[in-house]
């Protein structure tokens, strides 16, 4: 985002849209992790950067779009928590930043089993 005052420019980084959506991503309930994927472990250890994980934006003057990758927790409806997790991230970039949100697209990449049952995984094999 780049606005112009009487005073100066504003400017907002994609890291800054990056950090707000990832955390308000991990406070939504029913999320267990943002999901880095191959490629984003690969680009952190070619660029040395610290690449926001399971989130990427693109942010123009006015609007910003985001993509988050995640896992949920087992057990609960996956699309409920997608739709919560969709209107949290919105909120939190809107309201922290000022920028229309136009969309935020989810992928969910796995499901979290609760680490003190342990799973069968033959129970999980399709028959």
């Amino acid at each position: 985002m780049t606005e112009q005052l009487q005073t100066g420019l504003i400017r907002i980084s994609d890291d800054v849209v990056a950090t707000i959506a990832g955390l308000a991503a991990l406070e939504t309930p029913g999320i267990a992790a943002m999901s880095g994927g191959i490629s984003e472990g690969l680009a952190k250890r070619l660029s040395g950067k610290n690449v926001q994980k399971g989130v990427s934006v693109e942010v123009g003057q006015l609007e910003a779009a985001i993509d988050l990758r995640v896992i949920v927790k087992y057990g609960i409806p996956i699309h409920e928590v997608c739709r919560s997790l969709q209107v949290n991230v919105r909120e939190s970039v809107e309201n922290m930043t000022g920028l229309h949100v136009v969309e935020v697209n989810v992928k969910v990449e796995g499901v979290a089993f609760k680490e003190d049952e342990p799973v069968d995984p033959e129970a999980l094999r399709v028959k």
